[in-house]
Parts: structure tokens; sequence; C-alpha cells
């Protein structure tokens, strides 16, 4: 019996430390191990994740297939139903400008977006951004207060560098030196919340 549980032990940790591999001739790929390690990293640190722009999104999205669903199921045939297929149309068309129009102005890049740490009262959420440039090397992660009008909002830090420097050949994530670099970035915002 306690033989399994060592065996169990054994197989979880390797799991939780295989190496993360890519192709490194996917733009996306590249971009999202970055990105998930990033708010591993983040949440990691006792920022908690906020969902709530996920959620308007979801919310969003479910509006926009029930009117869809309710164009294409609707009971009577078409010269009947003209009236309400037009409204289905419009209604159509206005939640998904508001949708684009929300993930154009309030996300951007953002990859993450949190809360205050718990018991923080001097620091206000972050929006985690991330750039990685289409046929480009170069990764930037910005991190930056998610409320900047407040008292206790702090400048935005950034950090640029090429992802050749995270991955080896083979395309495994060096998540030692990402994660430093990235810890750094983190340690930086808070030196600038100690400032103000």
């Amino acid at each position: 019996m306690q033989e399994k549980k060592g065996e169990m032990a054994t197989s979880n940790n390797s799991s939780k430390q295989s190496p993360k591999k890519i192709n490194l001739l996917d733009h996306h790929s590249i971009k999202n191990i970055l990105d998930e390690s990033v708010t591993e990293i983040v949440t990691g640190r006792g920022h908690i994740e906020n969902v709530r722009m996920s959620n308007i999104r979801l919310s969003l999205g479910t509006l926009i297939i029930l009117v869809a669903l309710a164009a294409q199921f609707y009971p009577k045939k078409f010269p009947e139903n003209k009236d309400f297929l037009i409204g289905c149309i419009i209604l159509y068309i206005v939640l998904n400008v508001i949708l684009q129009l929300i993930i154009h102005t309030k996300e951007k890049d953002a990859i993450l977006f949190t809360n205050p740490p718990t018991g923080s009262f001097n620091i206000t959420g972050l929006i985690v951004s991330s750039k990685l440039p289409r046929f480009s090397d170069m990764y930037t992660l910005t991190i930056a207060s998610a409320d900047p009008k407040s008292i206790a909002a702090k400048p935005t830090v950034e950090l640029t560098k090429s992802v050749t420097q995270w991955f080896t050949k083979d395309g495994v994530l060096v998540e030692g030196l990402f994660w430093k670099n990235v810890d750094a970035l983190i340690n930086s915002y808070g030196k600038e919340s100690k400032k103000g």
C-alpha cells in the first residue's frame, strides 16, 4: 500500500515538473505558453484572478447564441416571421459590436486581470498584458494598475526580451530563467508601490 502511494507521489511530481515544450515555429504556441506561465507566477504571488471581464464576454456570447437559435428555430415559416428575423439580425449585430468594443477597449492585450492581494489596502488589482508581434521574437510583458484613477495606482512597468532567451533549441521553456525575469518585473512594480 505504501509502495503504491510512493509511486503515485513520484508520478504526480514528475507530471508537475515535466518540461513545457512547444514548436518554436508556431508563434501562437510560444505566446500561449509564456502567457500561461505569467498567469501562474502572478497568481502564485497572491494576486487573485478577477474573472468579471471573462464572465461578461461569456454572457454576451451566450446571448448571441440564443438570438441565433431563436431566429433559426422560430416556429413560423419565412414570410410570416420576417419581422422577428429582422429583429434577431439587428440584435445579433448590436450584441457582436458590444462584444468587440469590450475586447478592443477594455481587454486589449490583457492576459490577466487581478483583484488586490488579500489584506492589502495600498495596492490596486493588476492588468497583466503581453505582446508578441507576428514575425518578431520580442515578447513584451506589461504590468499596470487595474484602476489607474485610484490613489494607490502605480506607474506601469514593462519587460521586453527576445523569446530565444527563454527556450532551448528543442523548444523547451527554461522556466527558472523566465520566472526570474517575471518575478523581477513584479518586484519592480512592488517597489514603485512603496515609493508612492
